[in-house]
């Protein structure tokens, strides 16, 4: 179990990108899918793990839209994996008081999926926990061309103004207009890249790429990854007196 942070020393929201699940299963002499199925049990640990260590809001990278480009059977498995998570853990996470939100573009998924994601929002709605969010089908370039279609909308409809427009307005129409910024985003499996990722959001975050595949990523190490959050000075462009 993680070392309880100190008030205020820890990052607030944690994003992770959850990666390695294939690889971890291809070492294992095992289809892709085994690790993706490895990887989503992994999730619940890391959920559990958040009350103790101060972290309110955990954000993981599910599915991303480029990742639409692999095989069709990952897909499909992937897309069923998602279904049989939500059936799987939609009491456990209502009884564990988290409240659940899903960020992405919707509209390619299927019906089904779509409908087991609104009723375990709707589930969780009046939980006050952990705030999970999970991003399906979600590219942050993608987020963002949403997001300043339905500002122009509004500027064409006569809802807002153009010259009040500024860095403040844009978030206001992203997926994630209700959470506050990541503090810290974390990449699982040694890759240092940030894979469209909350690009908007993460603009001040802190960055820890680790080699650990997400399947063997346990409290522990990220216990220790938010620990080490409150020992870095963040100073947000300006200097200390």
């Amino acid at each position: 179990m993680p070392k309880p942070i100190r008030d205020g020393a820890g990052p607030r929201h944690v994003a992770i990108i959850m990666d390695g699940n294939g690889r971890w299963a291809q070492r294992r002499g095992r289809p892709r899918l085994f690790g993706h199925h490895a990887g989503a049990k992994r999730v619940r640990e890391i959920v559990e793990a958040c009350p103790d260590i101060g972290v309110k809001y955990l954000t993981i990278f599910a599915f991303s839209t480029e990742n639409w480009r692999r095989t069709q059977s990952e897909v499909a498995g992937l897309m069923s994996l998602f279904r049989r998570y939500i059936t799987k853990e939609a009491r456990a996470l209502r009884e564990e008081n988290v409240r659940v939100r899903f960020i992405g573009d919707r509209v390619r998924l299927d019906d089904k999926l779509v409908t087991l994601m609104d009723e375990l929002e709707l589930m969780t709605a009046d939980c006050t926990g952990v705030n999970l969010t999970i991003a399906i089908n979600y590219g942050g370039r993608d987020e963002v061309a949403r997001a300043t279609k339905r500002l122009a909308e509004d500027v064409a409809a006569g809802k807002l103004d153009p010259a009040s427009v500024n860095e403040e307005t844009l978030p206001k129409y992203l997926d994630t207009c209700v959470l506050p910024d990541p503090d810290l985003v974390i990449r699982t499996s040694g890759e240092a890249r940030i894979s469209n990722f909350l690009l908007w959001q993460s603009a001040y975050a802190e960055y820890e790429f680790v080699d650990t595949l997400w399947p063997d990523f346990g409290a522990g190490e990220f216990g220790k990854l938010v620990g080490a959050y409150g020992t870095r000075d963040r100073r947000y462009g300006g200097v200390k007196a």
